[in-house]
């Protein structure tokens, strides 16, 4: 069966190889304009994110599957503390929504009536928390995120459901939601509780949650264990979490193929952050 993954411009695993390129190969590089520099992997590498399959998109680059890193901010200079070692605690990045408390105005554009519903469950989610953030869908009017659509097809034995990104360090929410209407990621008929799952998943890094499983990929995607290790920025414990697996959590880095909400240890992450 193939995986589903979540894309932040970096919860997808992309099912693309990069060359590698001798630096003082002008040529070489000028011809790969698309490739992965060295020095950009780098960058992602100590901003505390894998630098396995990395993306180039029109946006900057895609890691981890569905995070989207823009140039501007692999730029930032690191100034928190190391990530560590994880176990299955959840992390957070270093940047999060400020100004609270605040409504986070939502927009749906081009997408379907399954996509506007998956916006209103995902949308309710958030707001039963109580938390100082909260969130209203909009049809006119100024955004704060604002969900699209992108067609893509299943590559390397994955599908890319979705895709965002991590809050400016000016403490505003990522702007953009990317979702597959592609038929082989929902279907004909795509299912709204499935659709609202990953959208709220992708809110998730909107506001500056990191895959639960960031640790070990493995967890929820199968494959072979993947460990960043010790980085820089991008990976900040919340207090609070377990130690222990965290099954089920809506910020596992590959999708279960169905309906998938808060867990009782993603509530304590979010209180902590946000309540």
């Amino acid at each position: 069966m193939k995986k589903q993954k979540f894309a932040v411009i970096a919860c997808l695993a992309a099912g693309f190889l990069f060359a590698s390129c001798n630096k003082n190969d002008k040529q070489q590089e000028a011809a790969t304009p698309d490739q992965v520099s060295a020095d950009v992997l780098a960058q992602i590498k100590a901003n505390g994110f894998s630098t396995d399959n990395v993306r180039k998109t029109d946006e900057g680059y895609l890691v981890e599957g569905d995070i989207l890193l823009s140039a501007e901010q692999l730029q930032e200079k690191v100034g928190s503390p190391k990530l560590r070692i994880a176990n299955d605690e959840q992390y957070r990045t270093n940047n999060l929504v400020r100004a609270l408390p605040r409504v986070i105005k939502v927009k749906v554009t081009g997408l379907g009536s399954a996509f506007i519903a998956g916006t209103d469950t995902a949308i309710a989610r958030y707001n039963r928390l109580g938390l100082r953030i909260t969130f209203q869908r909009i049809t006119s009017g100024t955004a704060n995120i604002t969900l699209q659509g992108f067609n893509e097809g299943p590559s390397g034995g994955y599908i890319t459901l979705g895709s965002s990104g991590f809050p400016t360090s000016s403490g505003n929410p990522y702007s953009t939601i990317k979702m597959n209407t592609n038929s082989a990621a929902y279907g004909s008929n795509p299912d709204v509780l499935y659709v609202g799952s990953v959208i709220q998943h992708e809110i998730g890094h909107c506001i500056g949650m990191r895959h639960t499983d960031y640790y070990n990929r493995a967890y929820s995607c199968g494959g072979s264990a993947i460990n960043e290790g010790d980085g820089g920025v991008g990976a900040v414990l919340i207090p609070g979490t377990p130690s222990t697996a965290n099954a089920n959590s809506w910020m596992l880095a590959c999708s279960n193929g169905g309906n998938r909400t808060f867990n009782a240890n993603d509530i304590i992450a979010l209180n902590y952050l946000y309540k």
